[in-house]
């Protein structure tokens, strides 16, 4: 029996004792390369997944190894670069027990969960940082520190890690925005009708110490609040030494909070740091698709109204959902127009300028060029292959690249959801052919000069 079947029938196996929501995250992309010499080397996507697997799940796939094969196995979590690498045997740890406190009011969004929260490249190593969290709060990664834009799905995961935890075990969670945290502690400095404020001391370090996981959102904004910074300083150490987890976010990596206390800024980085990046084209379609779903909207949308939505509103995850509510509204105000691309175009005329305006200069050049080559903006940002779509499409990654400081993956985003290294082999072959053809190079050198 080869490898694969045999990884076929353990994932069989495995696939029965876990909840789908662990099985994907945690196998979907995990495979066997090798049984020798009594053991079994998996090959993981990610540094995450390794030390989870060891950590979590080493027992249950010895077992379904055991039970496909009749035979024992120690195994072995690899990289794929570390497949020809001698590595460190990873032991599993024992599970942890069961937890004692109860839960109380924790402030959580129960609409925000792991299952509908959407999985794309831009953020799957923060929502199987997040899961990891859940599964075993206060032994992995701890602090979790989680940074991006807003609009990206950060309080969604915060959310989804306390969701997870309070219906998986009798924890106590507590959310709070560091506005919240702010406002408790300046609360300390009440009287009471007998003139003191321990009965608000009280309050405040039951409400956050006596607790088995903190969430704080919004970090960023107790910058310059050097006082309350102290009292989330001995709070944070308090719940770090108690092996409480801790969970925060920001719109800054750590490094970049500059008003924070530098103490503070080092502690976060003790645990795990992820970041959110955009959504790029395709995730941002599985969004508005799954915004349709969740509304059971009794209007069809079709396909290319999504991609046009998709290739024009932007990152915001907000933004996205409010494009489809906006969309459907219109329709019904117009007495119930079939939704088609005119309509939207109409529809979202005023709100995809909010989300691209001419100020882009991604969207500045994407228009000159389009009316260069007599072509619409949505061909430069479509699939299509024709070279009279084509080509321009790499004159303009090319100008792009040449002319704004963004990135390939944020060109590629710009253009339909284009892989970074499409943009970079449009840019390296405009770059090239302007080296021997002049007629070229006179057009882009017209083109930049219609630009600036």
């Amino acid at each position: 029996m080869n490898v694969d079947i045999i990884w076929t029938n353990v994932l069989k196996e495995i696939k029965d004792e876990l909840s789908s929501l662990a099985f994907t995250t945690w196998f979907n992309d995990v495979n066997l390369k090798q049984i020798k010499d009594g053991r079994a080397i998996v090959v993981v996507p990610m540094s995450i997944h390794k030390k989870h697997l060891a950590d979590n799940y080493s027992e249950v796939i010895r077992e379904a190894l055991n039970k496909v094969t009749g035979t024992n196995f120690e195994l072995e979590f690899l990289l794929p670069e570390e497949l020809d690498e001698q590595t460190k045997k990873i032991e599993p740890i024992i599970e942890q027990g069961v937890p004692k406190e109860i839960q109380q009011k924790s402030n959580l969004n129960h609409n925000y969960t792991f299952e509908n929260f959407i999985v794309g490249n831009s953020n799957k190593f923060a929502q199987a940082a997040a899961l990891s969290v859940a599964e075993n709060p206060g032994k992995m990664y701890n602090p979790l520190f989680i940074y991006g834009n807003s609009g990206l799905g950060k309080t969604h995961l915060m959310h989804a890690i306390g969701n997870y935890i309070v219906n998986n075990s009798n924890r106590k969670v507590l959310y709070v925005t560091s506005d919240q945290f702010r406002d408790d502690f300046v609360g300390i400095n009440k009287k009471d009708e007998n003139g003191t404020n321990f009965n608000y001391v009280d309050f405040f370090k039951n409400k956050y110490r006596n607790i088995d996981v903190l969430i704080i959102d919004d970090i960023q904004f107790l910058g310059g609040a050097t006082q309350t910074q102290q009292e989330f300083f001995h709070t944070f150490t308090n719940l770090y030494n108690d092996s409480k987890q801790i969970i925060i976010s920001s719109d800054r990596s750590p490094n970049d909070l500059k008003l924070l206390e530098e103490r503070l800024r080092t502690r976060f980085c003790w645990g795990l740091t992820v970041n959110i990046y955009p959504p790029d084209f395709e995730l941002r379609k599985e969004i508005l698709k799954k915004k349709i779903i969740a509304g059971a909207f009794e209007a069809d949308i079709p396909e290319d109204v999504i991609e046009y939505i998709a290739s024009n509103i932007g990152s915001d995850v907000r933004q996205l959902e409010g494009s489809i509510t906006r969309l459907i509204a219109y329709s019904t105000i117009m007495g119930g127009s079939k939704i088609d691309l005119n309509l939207a175009i109409e529809a979202l005329k005023d709100f995809i300028s909010k989300g691209i305006s001419e100020k882009n200069d991604v969207a500045r050049i994407q228009k000159v060029v389009s009316e260069y080559f007599q072509i619409s903006v949505e061909d430069i940002k479509s699939k299509k292959r024709s070279s009279n779509i084509a080509f321009p499409r790499q004159i303009a990654m090319y100008l792009c690249r040449k002319l704004t400081n963004e990135s390939f993956p944020k060109i590629g985003t710009e253009f339909g959801g284009k892989d970074h290294s499409t943009v970079m082999h449009s840019v390296e072959k405009i770059e090239n052919e302007i080296k021997t053809n002049k007629d070229l190079a006179s057009i882009v050198e017209k083109l930049e000069k219609d630009i600036k």
